[in-house]
């Protein structure tokens, strides 16, 4: 069942019109870029609402003269670049399903997420074909194959360039309208599939906390095929802030554009938060206007939120922790002042969102366990996914009746709020948290830029640290910040980018305690 309908609905959130409803409402709001569109590099990096939707518009026009039509599973693969999230706003204006897929995949992983769809289409670039892709029997898993750049073997969008936009097509609330994938931190990911309703769930208490920041430029370094991406797209483009869209995170490169441009709001990855400590102090000051922080994914370092709310002049900055997951969106949260965060306990993820999301704390037979009491993280709330692509049996398996396993262990504390110990598979016999003491050691070796706690061959616990700018590890320092710590093994040196990542920057350390039993490194 389906409609064409140029407007949007109340009844959930389509990513289709939200550019051309923000330029209808608020005008010529800047958009920001570090690089240009692959898809429009001539526009070049200074755009807006209105050209976005220009854009978006004329790419569904293009997707359309292709063929594709509604309900058809489209997935985008391809390098990096802001154009991913205009793709997938013209996908969804013609009421197709996008299925992203992140840049970072190996082709291996691609083309097993690929089997799962119905010979979708796939839109993707040269560098994918050339590369990842190059070993994948892409005959066999889509198709047809387009590409934004000139890829052999594959039809180029350019040629459909010019076409009039259709209509815009809104698909019925309930049906499938966005899928996307797990972390894939613990395996191949899963796909989860959204839809508008359970989107529209999610949007409006990120709408209700966006208020105080209505308006401000804000500054976004985000996987573009994660769900959090778009929902926070459509909180910012409903107040009108001006955006700052960055691809590469690298301070020497963010430094200078976050100077120039002086946001109000920041948002990444944990990870890169860690990476943009190196910005607090930086020349032209790139973070003294931020108001609000923003981080999800991912428990955040305290050593790293108190040096970036001590980097903002403003009078009372604030840095605000989402607690989810991609199959059900945020459940918890809480804010951290200057104040709060010279005390910050780093497991503390906050309370579940009133009139939204309910937490709970479970032992093994399935009962609420008292306060203080470690147990397993469920959830019950509104924005849930409507399954895993292809893996039915093993969403059910997460379901406990209408309460969610968020595959994490934790307690809640006699006030309520709720603590996160580690993921169920990462637990280590011998440490109460392997995130508590990694906590920990970043708070005390201001040098480290990472230290990850994974399992040795022996179940004993393996410190897996990355300094800043490669210097080798001073022992005496680690002996004694470690000192009153559980024992654990010698630590091991790997430079950051040797640490498997998901495409949010989520440490694999699975694939870490594979990786030490093989005796290899990235």
């Amino acid at each position: 069942m389906r409609q064409q309908e140029p407007l949007f609905s109340d009844r959930g959130f389509y990513l289709g019109p939200v550019f051309r409803r923000a330029a209808d409402r608020h005008g010529a709001v800047s958009v920001t870029l570090d690089r240009p569109l692959d898809v429009r590099p001539e526009l070049g990096v200074d755009l807006s609402y209105p050209v976005l939707a220009d854009v978006v518009e004329e790419l569904s026009g293009r997707l359309w003269e292709a063929g594709v039509r509604p309900s058809e599973q489209v997935a985008v693969h391809k390098t990096d670049n802001i154009d991913i999230m205009l793709l997938t706003c013209a996908v969804s204006r013609i009421g197709a399903v996008p299925v992203l897929l992140s840049p970072g995949l190996d082709g291996t992983v691609a083309g097993r997420l690929l089997a799962r769809l119905r010979r979708p289409w796939l839109i993707t670039d040269r560098a994918k074909l050339d590369g990842p892709l190059r070993e994948v029997d892409l005959s066999a898993l889509v198709g047809r194959t387009l590409s934004v750049d000139d890829a052999p073997g594959a039809e180029p969008l350019e040629k459909y360039a010019g076409v009039e936009p259709p209509a815009p097509v809104r698909l019925h609330p309930r049906e499938p309208s966005l899928i996307t994938h797990s972390s894939g931190t613990t395996g191949v990911p899963k796909l989860a599939v959204h839809c508008a309703s359970t989107m529209g769930s999610r949007l409006v208490p990120q709408k209700a906390m966006g208020w105080p920041t209505r308006g401000e430029t804000a500054a976004l370094h985000m996987s573009f095929v994660h769900s959090r991406f778009y929902h926070l797209l459509g909180v910012l483009l409903h107040f009108g802030s001006p955006l700052v869209l960055v691809t590469d995170p690298e301070p020497a490169a963010v430094g200078p554009l976050l100077a120039r441009h002086r946001p109000g709001i920041v948002e990444t990855h944990p990870n890169t938060f860690v990476l943009w400590e190196e910005l607090t102090d930086a020349p032209g000051a790139p973070l003294s206007r931020v108001l609000s922080y923003g981080s999800t994914f991912d428990a955040i370092h305290p050593r790293t939120v108190r040096r970036l709310l001590g980097a903002s002049r403003r009078r009372t900055p604030w840095l605000l922790q989402l607690y989810g997951q991609s199959e059900t969106g945020p459940v918890a949260f809480q804010w951290f002042t200057r104040r709060s965060a010279a005390r910050a306990d780093g497991r503390r993820v906050g309370i579940g969102i009133p009139g939204f999301t309910r937490v709970r704390v479970t032992g093994p037979d399935g009962r609420r366990v008292p306060a203080g009491t470690p147990g397993r993280i469920e959830a019950r709330t509104r924005g849930r996914i409507l399954t895993y692509l292809g893996a039915r049996e093993q969403y059910e398996r997460q379901l406990d009746g209408e309460w969610w396993q968020m595959g994490d262990m934790g307690y809640r504390s006699r006030s309520g709020a709720l603590h996160l110990i580690d993921r169920e598979v990462d637990r280590i016999d011998s440490l109460r948290s392997n995130l508590e003491v990694e906590d920990t050691l970043m708070s005390r070796l201001e040098e480290l830029r990472e230290v990850v706690i994974v399992q040795g061959a022996n179940r004993e616990p393996v410190p897996v640290v990355c300094v800043r700018g490669e210097r080798p590890l001073d022992p005496e320092r680690w002996r004694e910040a470690t000192a009153d710590l559980p024992a654990m093994a010698e630590p091991r040196q790997w430079r950051f980018e040797e640490l498997p990542m998901t495409a949010t920057w989520k440490v694999k350390r699975m694939e870490i305690t594979r990786m030490l039993a093989a005796g290899v490194r990235a």
